[in-house]
């Protein structure tokens, strides 16, 4: 493996001493293969809403960590994510998300399993000694359920519970799970996915990159409050001028890669996906409670164009920041107390998994 700087580099840092994580981390390759088992594997990972699952054999699809995901409602009406790969030559079961699936069924040679998992039928393999399909199961993922949101992980996580503790009694009566999806907008990103984590994680940079967000927010009120695996970023909405209306702003992290941003009316989910050391993909799904006002569904569509905006901005800033860490010209720099909190968390969990 590309040797790091030495291993001070993960000892915790004082917010008001704190520097950057070095360069390394955001351009090596072992790195980011590394990371997949240390970070991701070990995480909760948003992946879907239950509307999106709401009846026997609706399905959805994901990959956490390398591991090919189904995520679908069984005869028995639980939610189980299954390993999208077929147990006898890794063939794929489901490649799209879905409605009223009956079986899933391999592409490659036509195996089929229930929607629990159980092996139904395997073609042409009565001459197979000691073959029986009653002791071939796809493996699961561990699966719950939050406010409608539903988190996937591979391995042994922290609870869920924990990871989310505070959230909550923050949020108090917003009901994510009577909310139903309206829209997915993936975006590439030629930057490592803690380029783009770092980007969101402060306002810092408000005034200098996001005229239009600016004009929206607070900046001078802008708060950053963190959590053990969670921190939140908020702001007044007090422009009445905007077509959001009045509230607040609230901009959720949760270890390593989710997003919930929130504002009246709306909630935005964003998973940071890792593709290479210098490359990600976001996924931006949009929930929006039932409503068929023509009003409101024309702040919907103004919503997803200043989305896009305020992205597109974000993508043009990390793309340049990437380029600056892989130059070689920086190794770490100095983070801001007042404006960098949320920075200084993310980069102390990255510390902790790699000690």
């Amino acid at each position: 493996m590309t040797a790091l700087p030495n291993d001070a580099w993960t000892t915790p840092q004082p917010l008001d001493n704190a520097k950057t994580l070095p360069a390394l981390l955001y351009t090596s390759a072992e790195v980011h293969a590394e990371e997949q088992r240390r970070v991701f594997a070990r995480s909760w990972q948003c992946v879907a809403h239950v509307q999106q699952l709401a009846a026997v054999g609706d399905h959805v699809v994901a990959e956490v960590a390398g591991v090919p995901l189904v995520l679908v409602r069984g005869e028995d009406g639980e939610l189980r994510a299954l390993h999208n790969v077929c147990r006898h030559r890794a063939g794929p079961l489901a490649s799209c998300d879905g409605r009223a699936a009956r079986a899933l069924h391999c592409q490659y040679h036509g195996w089929t399993y229930t929607l629990s998992g159980q092996l139904r039928s395997a073609p042409e393999m009565r001459e197979a000694a000691d073959f029986n399909i009653s002791e071939i199961r796809l493996p699961q993922a561990r699966l719950e359920v939050w406010r409608g949101l539903v988190f996937v992980a591979i391995e042994q996580p922290p609870p869920l519970a924990e990871v989310l503790e505070g959230m909550d009694e923050r949020l108090g009566t917003i009901d994510f799970s009577a909310y139903a999806h309206h829209q997915r907008i993936s975006y590439s990103i030629a930057a490592n996915w803690k380029t783009y984590v770092d980007n969101f994680l402060e306002g810092y940079h408000l005034p200098h990159i996001h005229p239009g967000l600016n004009k929206l927010l607070d900046y001078r009120s802008y708060q950053t409050e963190t959590a053990t695996w969670h921190s939140l970023q908020s702001s007044p909405l007090d422009r009445t001028t905007n077509f959001y209306g009045s509230g607040e702003a609230l901009y959720y992290f949760i270890f390593p890669n989710t997003m919930l941003n929130i504002l009246p009316g709306r909630l935005q989910t964003n998973r940071v996906v890792p593709i290479s050391a210098d490359h990600c993909r976001v996924d931006f799904d949009f929930y929006y409670p039932p409503c068929e006002d023509s009003d409101e569904l024309e702040r919907r569509a103004r919503d997803l164009a200043f989305s896009d905006e305020v992205q597109v901005e974000d993508i043009a800033i990390c793309e340049r920041v990437q380029r600056g860490l892989a130059s070689g010209s920086y190794e770490a720099g100095r983070v801001s107390p007042k404006r960098e909190r949320g920075v200084h968390h993310f980069h102390e969990l990255i510390r902790r998994v790699w000690r």
